[in-house]
């Protein structure tokens, strides 16, 4: 129970969450469908499409563990590590239910199943992640308030830099096109 309830914690507060543990814009541009890696807000027994899985590899009790699968290696790992912790003490505390396992792929299911059966999304850039961090009380009680502002001002710079950036691609796409 105390593990379900910490992977509730965490499910309540991966989008913020993301904001840490995928900190930069690159981070995001591998969290997309059918690239190994998560995007929806389930858990899993077995498979890998969800933010949050438990591995079956062995039927010993003692072998049993939560992966939370969307951390980025450009995170800080210590504040990523006590992020972590505080959701899934957070979900621990309140008790928090994770709801019930997609052991299925997700990935599979169309936008609709996925919006009809409630699963959620997590987000899909840092500026969203952003706000999640900045509407989650969370992270200010448990890293600290002055933490978690200087990180959204940093952060908020390079995301609002990035956004205004034109790429090559663009450039390619929509003026080299003409």
């Amino acid at each position: 129970d105390t593990a379900m309830y910490a992977m509730g914690g965490l499910l309540k507060h991966a989008p913020a969450l993301l904001a840490i543990t995928n900190p930069t814009t690159n981070s995001y541009k591998r969290l997309v469908p059918d690239f190994e890696a998560p995007v929806n807000l389930a858990y899993s027994q077995r498979n890998r499409s969800a933010c949050c899985r438990i591995p079956m590899y062995s039927p010993s009790p003692k072998a049993k563990r939560i992966e939370f699968r969307v951390p980025d290696p450009s995170c800080n790992p210590y504040l990523a590590a006590a992020a972590v912790v505080a959701a899934g003490m957070d979900g621990i505390t309140r008790k928090l239910d994770p709801g019930v396992a997609r052991n299925e792929n997700l990935y599979a299911l169309s936008p609709q199943e996925i919006k009809a059966q409630g699963i959620g999304l997590l987000p899909q850039n840092l500026g969203e992640a952003l706000d999640a961090l900045e509407a989650d009380p969370l992270f200010a009680k448990a890293l600290g308030q002055e933490v978690i502002t200087e990180f959204l001002k940093v952060k908020r710079m390079e995301w609002v830099e990035y956004s205004r950036h034109v790429s090559d691609w663009e450039l390619q796409r929509y003026v080299e096109f003409y």
